[in-house]
């Protein structure tokens, strides 16, 4: 089944973010697919609001993760593949435990680690439509 959700503008973030946490249900490790500039950082920061992250909530481009805490004390898990080049990079810093905790995996940049990724990984494109606002899409 295909889903889509527009977001027009950013008032609508937070809406669309609680429409998407309750359309994935139980998925626990979403790939954000989109170009530079999307607003991938941008609707993850609304997730885990949503979520109750009172931590600030920012892209790991250098870290390669980021921890947050929601409301109910469960995991956060907030990667930017961005850097990564290789394989073995991802494998350095221990993503497969991240991916098999059970915990909620956001990751920006999953082309960049896509061999390692599980099949159960929910994959989500968000487009820029001519008139500037954002389509997340996903199956």
């Amino acid at each position: 089944m295909s889903h889509e959700i527009i977001i027009k503008s950013l008032e609508d973030l937070d809406q669309a973010a609680g429409e998407f946490l309750q359309q994935i249900g139980e998925n626990r490790l979403v790939a954000f697919y989109a170009p530079m500039g999307a607003g991938k950082t941008t609707f993850i920061t609304a997730l885990c609001n949503r979520l109750g992250v009172e931590d600030a909530v920012c892209s790991p481009t250098f870290t390669i993760v980021n921890e947050y805490l929601s409301a109910t004390g469960d995991s956060v898990y907030h990667f930017d593949f961005y850097r990564i080049t290789k394989p073995s990079e991802a494998l350095e810093i221990g993503l497969e435990d991240y991916l098999y905790s059970g915990s909620l995996c956001l990751m920006e940049w999953p082309e960049n680690v896509e061999d390692l990724l599980p099949d159960e990984t929910l994959k989500v494109q968000i487009s820029v439509l001519p008139d500037q606002s954002r389509c997340i899409t996903w199956e």
